[in-house]
């Protein structure tokens, strides 16, 4: 098997490896690899229903779709990926839970894919993706996260959402610096389980060759650094959401498909100098974006068709 201990912190690039590793190499792998701030979602899962939107775009916290299913979760430098690339029949959890413990950590499976404390408490969740005679699993280590930052980036608004799209469960979760016999740092981490596994599963260290990255840079290009992959692949959404300004009420029904605004109904007690159904036509396709959605509304002539409402206020009306 083959090590790789992965320095590159961009979503994109290293989610792009791991389809590169699964379905373009046939050798084993075993890589460690860390995210910048960013939301990784299943490949499943409604984009729109698992974020708050509004903060990760002022966080400017990016949003990929990895090929794996499972739920959403917030990664940081904080946190710790592993994954490992070999035949069906092998199951590397109890590599994982056999290196923890070499630290002080007892941890155990837990349902279909989380690992947690003894007291049930969550610190990695695990994705499995098949692709012929091979399988990716792969998962994360919360070894130093963010909670804050992870509590206010996931925030499903189910009342906000309709839809069949696998939504996340939230867990307890806990970092395993509570639970370490003495302090590491977060790279002195990852150096210990490349060696402890490494050894273990009698690793050969592996550096990207030439054509490898330009493999992996197409991917990340073409998919997950791509929009519609990580939006526009989000399954089709009813959205609905009430405003109340001292001009008047607003509520507002549309679908999200393909990751564009359809259907856009609006309702209230408003006034206006111009029908409401023109203003819905001039949204009609608009992408479900805060800066593409801003740029229409400042465009035209919002105080004719919601009287004393502004544009920064009608923006809030859809997210």
């Amino acid at each position: 098997m083959y090590l790789i201990v992965d320095t590159t912190t961009d979503p994109a690039w290293n989610l792009a490896v791991e389809e590169y590793l699964l379905t373009q190499r046939d050798e084993p792998f075993f890589r460690l690899w860390r995210n910048a701030d960013s939301v990784i979602i299943g490949r499943h899962q409604n984009a729109y229903a698992e974020i708050d939107l509004d903060y990760v775009e002022r966080e400017h916290i990016p949003v990929v779709r990895r090929m794996t299913g499972g739920g959403a979760v917030f990664h940081d430098l904080g946190n710790v990926n592993y994954s490992f690339f070999g035949l069906k029949d092998r199951i590397f959890t109890e590599v994982i839970l056999h290196a923890l413990h070499g630290l002080g950590v007892n941890g155990r499976c837990s349902g279909r894919n989380d690992l947690v404390l003894e007291d049930g408490r969550k610190f990695s969740g695990t994705a499995v993706c098949k692709h012929g005679i091979r399988v990716l699993e792969h998962g994360t280590l919360l070894f130093d996260a963010s909670f804050d930052r992870l509590g206010r980036a996931l925030k499903p608004r189910p009342e906000k959402f309709q839809g069949k799209a696998v939504q996340s469960v939230r867990s307890r979760v806990a970092n395993l610096t509570e639970q370490l016999a003495e302090p590491l740092s977060v790279e002195a981490f990852m150096d210990y389980l490349a060696d402890s596994i490494g050894t273990t599963l009698e690793c050969i260290p592996y550096a990207f060759t030439e054509a490898d990255r330009l493999a992996v840079l197409r991917l990340r290009d073409e998919r997950f650094g791509n929009p519609d992959w990580n939006f526009g692949a989000s399954p089709a959404c009813a959205l609905a959401n009430v405003r109340k300004f001292p001009a008047g009420l607003l509520e507002a029904h549309f679908d999200v498909r393909g990751g564009r605004i359809r259907n856009l109904k609006i309702f209230g007690d408003y006034f206006f100098e111009r029908p409401t159904e023109v203003f819905c036509t001039l949204l009609e396709g608009c992408p479900y974006d805060h800066k593409m959605i801003a740029g229409r509304l400042f465009d035209v002539a919002t105080g004719e068709y919601f009287s004393g409402i502004s544009p920064e206020e009608l923006l809030t009306l859809f997210f």
